[in-house]
């Protein structure tokens, strides 16, 4: 459907219209034998490990987090330390109490830190493995409070005696985490920043209780249920768990209410799905059509699927965002057009997630960062992908970046429009699949013309990625100013990316 008219206000279109997660607590001893864990900073507070706890890995020496490389879900997949982002499941821990010891198993993946082969070698780059039942030495740590730091812990392998480390104590971004002759020096020293608990065996053989589950084995039956339960105007994270199922309700993340994460328990994002089925054409408009409003600063949704069953025949979107400092990741968001709204305040990363729809199903004037996302147009007529209405007086619109772009039929499928003739799109180092119209992949929209818009590409790869005079490129001369980073900076030098 065209619009005539730019968009107006927060709603926008003309119609109707991280930090990092905070966690209570100190530094306390842990009951198990010799087991503890780790430090406190300014956003986070770091707490002792607990079994079941789930936790951020923080390096004393570089203040950065452990992290899986790549956010891979494979075994062999190597450590690294990374800029911290806590609503980031690859750089999310469980802690499993095990005889002897702690399994630590990655969120995103399932898999546990190990030693690989248990080499007994200093140095040995760590990775993660199939947990199997839990019992291999190689994958088990102890947590000893560090006497040089308070709040700090010491993690050693059952298998190895060595010690988890941040290689040669480097602040970089990548830099291996390895084992290593133990030593109660800063870069062996380790915060554990809690971010929730996610459900995991207890040696009583109970689970952690959920904050959301339909069955009523939660604190609460609904989404909106436990987010009304935040106070207002809060300054601390806000962890809620939801537990695997479907919950088809309207939700709405009120912009009093910040540092909200919504965090699915089930082992993938389809697992967890908010779903509704309102349209523009039943009444609410575009931007009111909305399964789940998030409007609060410091937004973060976590492995879980939002969705507007609807159907084709009217816009009908499944998240509306209109927050700054919002992370979505490992996040699938389903529809069919006007997917997803990202309304003029919103500044977010997402990574690691699935977007489909048919019509401008990535649409607005915000700001956002698409990093490793899966973008699917399931129509067989295909459409375009975005519809911006980037203001003129902001430099960023939307990057798609290192992404794969995919469609349900080929050279049918447009990169985006104009919505507003500023709108500013940019796809780097992305994958175009053969579903993009190679000869014209972008388009007019009303009297928006694709040529005065702000549509760029730049080193994209595959079959869609053909190079033509209808295709304006970034020179290399500019690329350095059009990064994640630079994207997301904005006056508070806000980074998620690391």
């Amino acid at each position: 459907m065209f619009r005539s008219s730019p968009p107006t206000g927060i709603a926008g279109r003309g119609r109707s219209s991280w930090r990092r997660l905070l966690a209570g607590g100190v530094a306390v001893a842990a009951a198990a034998a010799g087991v503890l864990a780790v430090t406190m900073s300014t956003a986070e507070a770091a707490v002792a490990p607990a079994d079941g706890g789930v936790y951020t890995l923080a390096s004393a020496a570089s203040g950065k987090c452990a992290d899986v490389v790549g956010a891979s879900v494979d075994n062999g997949a190597l450590l690294q330390q990374i800029a911290c982002n806590s609503a980031a499941t690859d750089q999310q821990f469980r802690a499993v109490a095990r005889t002897g010891g702690f399994n630590l198993v990655n969120v995103r993946s399932g898999r546990c830190v190990d030693v690989p082969n248990s080499s007994t070698t200093s140095g040995t780059q760590l990775q993660q493995w199939g947990c199997g039942d839990g019992t291999k030495p190689h994958q088990q740590w102890t947590f000893t409070a560090s006497t040089a730091a308070s709040g700090k812990y010491l993690i050693r392998s059952v298998a190895t005696n060595l010690c988890v480390s941040n290689m040669d104590g480097s602040t970089a971004g990548g830099n291996p985490v390895v084992q290593e002759t133990c030593s109660d020096i800063a870069r062996m020293q380790w915060a554990f920043n809690a971010v929730g608990t996610a459900p995991s065996p207890s040696p009583s053989g109970t689970t952690t209780r959920p904050t959301v589950a339909s069955d009523g084995t939660g604190t609460y039956r609904t989404v909106q249920a436990a987010i009304d339960a935040v106070p207002a105007n809060n300054t601390t994270r806000r962890v809620i768990t939801i537990k695997a199922g479907t919950y088809r309700e309207i939700v709405t993340l009120p912009a009093n209410k910040p540092y909200v994460t919504l965090q699915g328990l089930g082992s993938a994002a389809s697992h967890t799905v908010i779903v509704n089925n309102r349209s523009a054409a039943g009444g609410y408009g575009t931007s009111g059509s909305a399964t789940l409003f998030g409007y609060g600063h410091d937004l973060a949704l976590v492995n879980l699927t939002v969705s507007n069953d609807y159907g084709e025949g009217s816009q009908a979107v499944a998240l509306h965002l209109n927050a700054d400092r919002a992370v979505l990741d490992n996040v699938r968001l389903l529809g069919n057009q006007d997917t997803f709204l990202v309304n003029d305040a919103t500044r977010a990363y997402v990574r690691n997630s699935y977007i489909e729809g048919t019509v401008d199903f990535i649409f607005g004037g915000g700001t956002i960062v698409f990093h490793s996302c899966q973008i699917y147009q399931r129509r067989s007529t295909g459409g375009p992908i975005t519809a911006a209405s980037t203001p003129a007086t902001k430099a960023y619109g939307m990057l798609f970046y290192r992404s794969n772009v995919t469609g349900a039929a080929n050279n049918v499928t447009q990169l985006g429009r104009p919505w507003r003739q500023d709108a500013q799109v940019l796809y780097r180092e992305t994958a175009l699949s053969a579903t993009i119209r190679t000869a014209q992949p972008w388009t007019d929209m009303s009297t928006n013309t694709w040529q005065n818009a702000r549509f760029t590409e730049y080193r994209n790869t595959g079959a869609g990625a053909t190079v033509n005079g209808n295709r304006p490129q970034l020179s290399d001369a500019q690329a350095p100013n059009h990064t994640p980073q630079r994207y997301l900076a904005g006056s508070d030098g806000w980074n998620p990316v690391g």
